[in-house]
Parts: structure tokens; sequence; C-alpha cells
């Protein structure tokens, strides 16, 4: 028996092994994107957080794309990334989001239903997926995850001509009707799947950076 386990042990790779797989490396980038989106909600420095957050988007879709064009990638390899997908789903999708509304609520307790919402939808919605998967070959059942974002940071180019009152609740109203979308039953193409769509998001992407750089300035 303990000699079928070491075999068993000698057979499983390190851990940090899968680093160095580009996919996983792609998904890790958009991590850091989310780190500092956090680091910039809680600061206060909204524009740099809103370019982390489509950041975070931008590599969460290249690393599909890399993954289907690589050749030789093992079964362990391909189960690994899609579970590391879906844990930096659920920071960068439901944590980000989350903490930018409290933070740009000014931590008011107010925002807090709405902020365990945001995350309790993003869980909901990863767990089903992960279970049941794409309702067809192209669609998924709910809104993904990824388009809050790419929603979130264009409305949030309202802030600079709605007062920051007005705002908060655009905000607030914006990501419970988002959270609702994500759990809801309607069906939603897979964008991230066309290499058309992945070009489509890497214009929108650095056109998103460049308004909030110029804002920053």
């Amino acid at each position: 028996m303990s000699s079928s386990n070491e075999e068993l042990q000698e057979l499983q790779p390190a851990i940090i092994s899968y680093v160095k797989d580009l996919p996983n490396m792609c998904s890790l980038a958009g991590l850091a994107c989310t780190i500092l989106a956090i680091y910039f909600s809680i600061i206060g420095v909204y524009y740099a957080a809103m370019i982390g957050m489509i950041w975070a988007v931008a590599f969460d879709w290249a690393d599909g794309l890399v993954a289907r064009r690589m050749k030789g990638r093992t079964g362990s390899d391909r189960v690994f990334g899609g579970q590391l997908d879906l844990v930096i789903d659920i920071v960068s999708y439901g944590v980000a989001p989350a903490i930018l509304l409290l933070s740009y609520g000014k931590f008011d307790p107010l925002f807090l239903p709405v902020a365990f919402i945001v995350l309790a939808a993003s869980a909901i919605r990863l767990s089903y997926f992960s279970t049941f998967g794409l309702s067809d070959e192209s669609k998924y059942t709910g809104l993904a995850l990824d388009n809050n974002n790419i929603i979130l940071v264009c409305i949030f180019l309202l802030e600079s001509v709605l007062s920051a009152g007005v705002f908060s609740m655009v905000l607030y109203v914006s990501a419970l009707t988002l959270a609702a979308l994500n759990v809801s039953q309607i069906k939603t193409p897979k964008l991230s799947g066309n290499p058309r769509n992945v070009f489509l998001l890497a214009f929108y992407t650095l056109g998103i950076t460049a308004v909030y750089a110029w804002k920053l300035l």
C-alpha cells in the first residue's frame, strides 16, 4: 500500500509546476490586474480601478484562446486551468465589483446588502456553470460574469457627469440588475470563444484604458 502511495505521489506534478503553463500565466496576470483594481478602489482612485477591471477580463479571455491553440496539454493541465480560472473569476467578477460598490458608497452599511448580492450571485453563477456547463455548444444560462466588468467600466464613464449621490444610485441599481441577470434563465452567447470577439475586446480594452488614463492625468 505504501509503495502504491509513493508511486502516486511521484506521478503527481508539483503544485508550482502549473504556473509555467502559458494559459495559467494569463489567468494569474488577470488576477494581478484584479488586485490592482481592488487596491485602487479601496483608496478611491476609481479610474485606475476601471483599468484594472477591464484588463482582468482581457487576460481572462486570452487564457482561453491560448489554451485552445496550445498543443500537448494534458488532461490534468486542462482540469487545473479550468479550476484556476473559476477561482480567479470569483475574485475578478465578484469580490472586485463588491469592493468597488462599498468604496464608492463610502462604506455606508446601506451598500452591504448589494455587495453581498453581487458576490453571492457570482458564487452561485460559477457553481452552476461548474456543474452543468454550457446550455448548448455556444450559449450560457444566465449572463456570464465577465460581462459585469465590461459593462461596469462603461457605466463608470457617467461618474464624471453625474453628482456623486446620483451616480451612487446608478451604480447600486446597475450592480443589482447585473446580479439578477447572472442568475437568471436567459441564454447568452459565449463571446470569449470567438477569436473575433477577443480582438474586439482588445480594442475596447485599449480604448477604455486610454480614456481612464486621460482622466487620471
